[in-house]
């Protein structure tokens, strides 16, 4: 297990690489605060998923959560990667739930990426495996699939 995190000129991201099952991943954590979106096209290179975190008690930012989601999808460089958005903080009673936030972020719009939402929770654990799983599934059945 390796990781990195770096801070400075108001950037900040976490990077790690280990090895889960038979894959190698390559994970950049990048913030989402406005200061840092700009930075967000420097590691869309060799992308093959993302993982969308949404704090489900935040009801206030829904909308430029769908906003920043749908364009950055429009980016020509992820262009079929797969997209899992975990709906955070279920542990939490003010959390909405997954299909709340399914509908608030228009995600079966979404047609050029393979995506599926799960509830979840950083504190708990609940469902984080689960989300993984159905990640490498998606990914690895795109890029090892049999022509």
């Amino acid at each position: 297990f390796k990781h990195w995190n770096i801070w400075g000129n108001q950037r900040s991201f976490s990077a790690c690489s280990y090895s889960y099952n038979r894959y190698k991943l390559n994970v950049w954590d990048v913030g989402g605060q406005k200061s840092l979106r700009s930075y967000w096209r420097n590691y869309f290179e060799t992308t093959d998923a993302l993982i969308w975190v949404v704090d489900s008690t935040d009801r206030l930012r829904l909308n430029d959560c769908r906003d920043e989601l749908s364009n950055l999808l429009q980016e020509e460089r992820l262009t079929g990667a797969t997209l899992l958005v975990f709906a955070n903080k279920q542990d939490l009673a003010a959390s909405l739930r997954p299909a709340q936030i399914r509908e608030a972020l228009d995600l079966d719009s979404i047609k050029s990426h393979h995506w599926c939402i799960l509830g979840c929770s950083a504190v708990t654990g609940e469902n984080l495996l689960e989300g993984i799983n159905w990640l490498l599934k998606d990914v690895s059945s795109r890029l090892f699939s049999a022509e």
